[in-house]
């Protein structure tokens, strides 16, 4: 790891001004790398095996020696630099530069997964970044960008990630029907979260406990019906009170936690009894 000391990078440097270029889509794509900002974003990353360096300020290097000693080059720069790299208003003193995680449906091998997620033409960063975040929560086994989706390793989709990018497989795939196709022969059913759904998320004769796929649709638009006709089963959260619907981060963190929780108790009362003789 670099000096404390050293502050020979400014934001003219060579090394600066690359970093910087992956704040645009196109230079992420052309390098097949991205930023991931602050220190749990670091810390995560570092762990996953793909930082090329950071760039920190004495105060963070100081105060996240941890984070410091593990990664493969660690540069301590002044505030101003970090500040030129880093997308978010207030930089948490530190920034890395990472090799792209993202992955092509075919690079994923999705047989005996039981949870995966499936956002078709989701835009918001925010939303794709909390969805993901979900999918971690509870353990799915992989999230697919599917359509016209934002970029993933977008600066504002990795910090509404905080850090969960790098425990699960992502996924991009423009061809929805291929993703769907993809999860399918996986083993995966389909249910589509939509408000107009004919299944209530809490339907007795919906079955959560087998392996699912949860297609999720566009923020402002949700899923056309071509979409929908996607999907096994179209279903729908029970509004009980005056909201008109939930957000979409806030449904796939209703949907995800419903199917675990089913999974979860299936697989339970199928393992055999203490009380029962061993054979």
């Amino acid at each position: 790891m670099a000096s404390p000391e050293q502050h020979d990078l400014t934001a003219r440097s060579g090394r600066v001004r690359h970093a910087r270029r992956l704040a645009t889509r196109a230079f992420r794509d052309k390098t097949g790398e991205f930023l991931a900002e602050g220190p749990q974003a670091v810390r995560e990353a570092v762990h996953a095996g793909v930082v090329l360096e950071v760039f920190a300020t004495a105060e963070a290097t100081e105060r996240y020696a941890e984070i410091a000693a593990a990664s493969p080059d660690w540069q301590v720069v002044a505030p101003e630099v970090v500040a030129e790299i880093a997308d978010a208003v207030a930089p948490q003193g530190m920034v890395a530069r990472c090799r792209s995680i993202v992955g092509r449906l075919g690079d994923v091998d999705l047989a005996g997964a039981r949870l995966v997620v499936v956002c078709a033409d989701v835009r918001d960063p925010g939303n794709a970044g909390a969805v993901i975040r979900c999918a971690d929560a509870v353990g799915a086994d992989a999230v697919l960008l599917a359509g016209d989706c934002v970029d993933p390793v977008g600066p504002k989709v990795v910090r509404a990630t905080v850090g969960s990018l790098f425990h699960l497989p992502v996924v991009v795939e423009r061809d929805v029907t291929a993703a769907l196709g993809a999860v399918r022969a996986a083993g995966l059913q389909v249910l589509a979260a939509d408000g107009g759904g004919d299944l209530d998320l809490f339907d007795p004769d919906l079955d959560l406990a087998v392996p699912t796929a949860w297609l999720l649709g566009n923020e402002a638009w949700g899923l056309p019906p071509e979409r929908r006709a996607l999907a096994d089963a179209v279903v729908s959260i029970p509004i009980y009170g005056r909201a008109e619907s939930l957000n979409l981060a806030t449904a796939a963190a209703v949907c995800l936690y419903a199917s675990t929780q089913r999974q979860r108790s299936a697989a339970a009362s199928s393992r055999p009894s203490s009380a029962e003789p061993a054979r």
